[in-house]
């Protein structure tokens, strides 16, 4: 596998995401080629996909805003065309931060849920083209679609596919570790589940997600299952009479990775939401 890395080019320090905790910056951003003419860029925040073509660069999601010069040289170094598009798959701003310099060289492309989030929350450059159901990006015969399939992480996230390649990029619709349920923002534990099944409907292979190492689609699969266990596990504690003061202790379970990652998002900051989610499911 191809991997190139870029060291100093960040500023080190403790950046705050709208909807998400406190993100330590890293001191290098690596890049690394999924598939030919695709790759993605690792390091802080979320992972930034790279489609190349003959007329341009496609990128998924951008960063931090300080990492945005980073991100141009390592694009350089697997191409020498311009980025023309960024598609963003939620409005996080660990995926949307480096839209403030993108936005003067390039079209940026979300949701239109995805953009709402962003006015709301006074992120800068918000995008200036939007799409409800799925749009498409065309480059030297190269076709890159956007599909917004349901609710999951938030009410907007746009699943990227590169249909040629049999690859999609999910944004933090998928994460290596544990998911993050953003509440505020419109996200489902139940939403999410369907979208993944039509994630699952399509032809791909290969996954990259908002965070971690590339995916096959059994992990995809083995994604999707979880959330359903994890629902159901959840279903049965309030069955049985939890409260909600007592499922962050409760709901943890060997079986179930999720819920043994005390530091992540998951157990940190989606319990309460998921348990009111899932009460107000088995309400009569």
């Amino acid at each position: 596998m191809l991997r190139m890395t870029l060291q100093g080019a960040l500023i080190a320090g403790v950046v705050l995401c709208p909807g998400a905790v406190a993100v330590e910056a890293q001191d290098e951003l690596s890049i690394e080629m999924v598939k030919d003419g695709l790759y993605v860029i690792f390091g802080p925040g979320g992972n930034v996909g790279v489609r190349v073509t003959d007329e341009g660069v496609i990128l998924v999601d951008d960063k931090f805003p300080q990492n945005f010069d980073a991100i141009q040289e390592l694009v350089s170094q697997v191409s020498a065309q311009p980025v023309r598009y960024v598609l963003n798959t939620h409005h996080h701003g660990d995926h949307t931060g480096g839209n403030a310099s993108y936005i003067e060289i390039a079209e940026i492309i979300a949701h239109q849920n995805a953009r709402d989030n962003m006015l709301r929350g006074n992120q800068d450059a918000p995008p200036r083209v939007v799409f409800t159901h799925e749009t498409a990006v065309y480059l030297a015969g190269v076709e890159v679609r956007a599909f917004h399939m349901g609710t999951g992480h938030t009410n907007g996230d746009a699943l990227i596919y590169f249909p040629d390649l049999e690859t999609v990029h999910g944004g933090d619709l998928l994460h290596a570790i544990a998911p993050f349920i953003d509440y505020a923002n419109g996200g489902s534990s139940s939403g999410w589940v369907s979208t993944l099944n039509n994630i699952l409907a399509l032809d791909f292979d290969m996954a990259i997600p908002g965070h971690g190492p590339v995916m096959d689609r059994s992990d995809v699969v083995a994604f999707r299952n979880q959330m359903e266990d994890v629902r159901a596990r959840m279903a049965e504690l309030i069955r049985g009479g939890m409260s909600r003061n007592e499922a962050p202790a409760r709901i943890r379970t060997e079986a179930l990775s999720w819920t043994m990652q005390e530091d992540g998002l998951f157990m940190q900051r989606s319990i309460p939401g998921f348990y009111d989610e899932v009460a107000a499911e088995l309400a009569p």
